[in-house]
């Protein structure tokens, strides 16, 4: 039997439409990222930032997104406490591996023993009895996936996690790792800027029918259309996509974005979005948000009906490789695609 979506509460009028992960986990169609909640991107308070996990939920937004790498676990237990009183209408994930080392360098452990501590760690950072989706966040390496995935397998008979997944993993090792236990889903970037995982990667996923979970749908802010610089406080100043001479380039790019938007009578955001969903109901994206306006703009995406033509100009418009810049820093990005 499916795990099903959490209902709704009594008397809510919105509408979210529903994806299934693999083969039994069912989320919201769009689920909520929530790394930038523990001021990534800038500050928030954490009553405000709680209040706005709650409106997800009650606006029909199921899928929860964190890892414990985020505020090195002050998102884990943001998101805890934000859930404490809906638990059972959530789909709680939460991803480990993602380290920094003891000069607080990026680093990985897939270890099997420290999947056990990651994953201990993160239910009581969460307050929850079970993990719904439990992801490797970046491959170790140095250790056999089948080794990981393993000692992961071990704490879904044991019932601290529901189901698993990995994140930017190659297509080879999602093989290797799904013949250990079933991989319900693969998170991994994908927008309109970022169409690497389209091919073998997505092509991998259909074939053992694993979900795809889309991270940073929006380009980390870019497709909304509304960045005109970076401040040096914010994360995104690391990336080089994000340096002004790469930024300026990339804006040119947004022309073919705005016109089906302004089309359609919707934001870039949410056509964006859109073009996601159009990919296929096995593609859910999680973008992040700060402000309860751009939750329900970006919620309202699953109501935007893009002709097969508006699909095929926004492909065309932003082919892979357009982007100006690389989409991480060199040191973190060559923990991807492993």
């Amino acid at each position: 039997m499916p795990y099903p979506c959490p209902a709704k509460p009594e008397g809510n009028e919105d509408r979210m439409h529903r994806r299934r992960l693999g083969r039994e986990l069912e989320v919201s169609a769009i689920g909520l990222g929530c790394m930038g909640l523990s001021g990534l991107y800038g500050p928030i308070e954490e009553r405000a930032a709680i209040a706005l996990i709650r409106e997800a939920v009650e606006r029909g937004c199921t899928l929860l997104d964190t890892a414990d790498l985020y505020g090195f676990g002050q998102n884990e237990r943001l998101v805890g406490e934000a859930i404490r009183p809906v638990r059972d209408r959530v789909v709680v994930a939460t991803k480990f591996g993602n380290i920094r080392d003891a000069r607080g360098r990026p680093a990985v452990c897939g270890r099997p023993e420290y999947v056990r501590r990651a994953c201990e760690a993160s239910l009581a950072r969460l307050g929850v009895e079970v993990i719904d989706l439990y992801y490797l966040h970046r491959v170790d390496p140095e250790v056999p996936i089948e080794d990981t995935v393993g000692a992961m397998a071990e704490l879904v008979r044991e019932g601290k996690v529901r189901f698993l997944g990995l994140s930017e993993a190659a297509a080879a090792t999602i093989r290797r790792a799904h013949a250990v236990h079933p991989i319900t889903a693969l998170q991994t970037e994908y927008s309109l800027w970022t169409r690497e995982a389209e091919g073998e990667i997505l092509g991998t996923c259909r074939a053992l029918g694993i979900g795809f979970v889309a991270y940073s749908p929006l380009g980390r802010g870019f497709l909304t259309g509304t960045i005109e610089r970076i401040e040096p406080n914010d994360r995104r100043a690391e990336h080089p996509r994000f340096a002004p001479e790469n930024l300026a380039r990339n804006r040119v790019l947004l022309g073919p974005l705005r016109a089906v938007a302004a089309r359609r009578g919707a934001t870039p955001a949410q056509v964006a979005l859109a073009w996601l969903l159009a990919q296929g109901p096995d593609v859910v994206p999680i973008p992040g948000t700060r402000s309860s306006a751009r939750l329900l703009e970006n919620l309202a995406a699953t109501e935007v009906a893009l002709s097969a033509d508006d699909v095929a100009a926004l492909a065309a418009a932003f082919p892979p490789g357009a982007a100006a810049g690389a989409r991480y820093p060199e040191a973190q990005l060559a923990f991807v695609g492993r």
